[in-house]
């Protein structure tokens, strides 16, 4: 149903917010036989754009999907080599616990998460949510040769492999890199656009949709789609008005997020998209939380009728993200549908 290799493979490459290197690397690999032209900007977003076929006003849709990672950047050596750090972008303090991850240094080392042992806690240490700053990163060596290889500055990466369970996948990062693949795919699949164009890996949306503000305001779109992934609470003990969305009910197209209400219009055309080609979907309002749809709409000359593909994901900003494949292509085949037939909508307020 999907290419569950180039998902592993995009999955499982680094790429925390301002570290995007080695992620951008492989993308531009991919995408540069499926545009008629790629560039990379200052901040390091890739812009790939595919021409319309018949697109007398030059109208451009920018569709975005973010590249970055939440991960971390090391702040501090202590003196028997352990690793202090700080967060880039947003984390439940608890889901650290127990956890390895990745040292982007003169070389990768692995290191583990520690935290004081539970044996050793008091009655109230072991009764309080944890912070962040409980924890510290354990390399196994000692200050000299943690130093010959690390240095304040580094980028930290979480390291979790991709597996197939059940009818889902589930890996560190599918947020957002499995919308890197569905954007990928779309390009490689997409031979009539509507319009012009302008598929965007964006950099930095984890600490604060900073890539799309800057690709925006460059390519100055009529439309915006961002692709992001979006809450799926469909777990035990949710009630129904708290799922957002669920697993294996199809795409999702955002009404809202926190940082953007998306325009009525690609909302609209969305469903009817949808719809018409028998595409599974299902509506999205998030309350807490925003994507690259702000960035879209918000950073061109006039703003740009923007909406958003959402991909449902239980566990997410974790190490144990999980989306439904069937979701996953049903957002290839609506973005698909949207970018070939947005010129027989009618855009008029």
């Amino acid at each position: 149903m999907i290419d569950i290799a180039l998902l592993k493979q995009i999955c499982e490459l680094p790429g925390a917010p301002g570290f995007e290197k080695k992620i951008r690397d492989f993308i531009l690999m991919k995408v540069r036989d499926l545009a008629d032209e790629v560039s990379v900007d200052n901040l390091g977003n890739v812009i790939a754009i595919k021409k319309g076929k018949n697109n007398p006003d030059n109208k451009k849709v920018m569709v975005a999907a973010h590249m970055d990672e939440i991960g971390f950047i090391v702040t501090h050596i202590d003196d028997k080599g352990f690793l202090r750090f700080h967060p880039l972008g947003g984390f439940d303090p608890k889901t650290l616990t127990a956890q390895r991850v990745i040292i982007h240094g003169k070389k990768d080392l692995v290191g583990v998460m520690g935290s004081k042992p539970i044996h050793v806690m008091t009655q109230e240490e072991k009764t309080k949510l944890p912070k962040l700053t409980d924890y510290f990163i354990d390399l196994g060596m000692d200050k000299e040769e943690v130093e010959k290889w690390v240095q304040v500055g580094d980028p930290v990466t979480r390291e979790r492999a991709l597996i197939e369970m059940g009818d889902c996948v589930n890996c560190k990062s599918i947020d957002n890199r499995i919308a890197v693949f569905i954007l990928l795919e779309t390009l490689r699949e997409l031979e009539s656009p509507a319009f012009d164009v302008y598929a965007t890996f964006t950099v930095q949306e984890e600490v604060g949709i900073r890539g799309a503000q800057v690709s925006a305001h460059h390519i100055d779109p009529d439309f915006g789609i961002a692709l992001d992934t979006t809450i799926a609470f469909d777990l035990p003990g949710a009630a129904a008005h708290e799922k957002i969305t669920e697993l294996g009910k199809g795409t999702a197209i955002k009404i809202m997020d926190s940082s953007a209400i998306c325009d009525y219009r690609m909302v609209a055309f969305m469903k009817q998209t949808a719809s018409k080609n028998n595409i599974p979907f299902q509506t999205e309002i998030l309350t807490a939380g925003g994507t690259d749809t702000a960035g879209v709409q918000r950073m061109g000359k006039q703003g740009a009728i923007a909406g958003a593909i959402s991909i449902p994901t239980r566990h997410l900003h974790q190490v144990i993200e999980m989306a439904h494949k069937s979701d996953v292509a049903a957002s290839i085949k609506l973005l698909k549908a949207c970018l070939e037939e947005m010129h027989s909508f009618d855009w008029h307020p």
